[in-house]
């Protein structure tokens, strides 16, 4: 989440040149993107997201989601439409579309339920230094920043489960 984001969002190309100093440095990163997501059969289209959305609300709406347990079914909705069809998830509207059925979203989205608990979480991520996405916490204690290949969270998790291990071993 972007606390500075606009409620409306921003224009796409001025938010990634400002993100990442050009459009070129961007376009290498989506290209590599767009080969993992080939592999795993996701078609993103970055070509079709207009705006960069501010996403309180669909934050607000997958921690909904998650007090009802079908918090894995609305992200999914969620980043199919924002991914793959460029939907606004930062419009109620689009938001309401995109979880169906899922949740009652309607309901959900006119009240201000779950702000404070979202607020909340935004904190605790700011507080360990999560600053992008995506942002993995292993173990309550390390952080792995970005989409790292299979062998950076195998190595995180051996050295977790040594550490266990070793905090077993001495008796601590």
């Amino acid at each position: 989440m972007n606390p500075t984001m606009p409620a409306d969002g921003t224009e796409r190309t001025a938010y990634l040149e400002a993100k990442f100093g050009s459009l070129d440095t961007f376009r290498r990163l989506e290209e590599q993107i767009i080969a993992a997501g080939e592999s795993e059969q996701i078609s993103f289209a970055f070509d079709r997201i207009s705006k960069t959305p501010n996403t309180f609300l669909a934050h607000r709406l997958i921690w909904h989601a998650g007090q009802q347990g079908r918090q894995d079914q609305v992200v999914d909705a969620l980043f199919r439409g924002y991914f793959e069809q460029g939907a606004d998830i930062g419009s109620a509207a689009i938001l309401i579309a995109l979880a169906q059925s899922s949740v009652d979203a309607g309901r959900f989205l006119k009240t201000d339920e779950g702000a404070a608990d979202v607020k909340a979480e935004e904190a605790a991520g700011h507080r360990l230094g999560i600053r992008a996405v995506p942002y993995f916490v292993l173990n309550n204690r390390y952080g792995i920043s970005g989409a790292q290949p299979v062998e950076v969270f195998a190595g995180a998790i051996e050295k977790i489960h040594a550490q266990q291990a070793e905090t077993l071993l001495s008796g601590k």
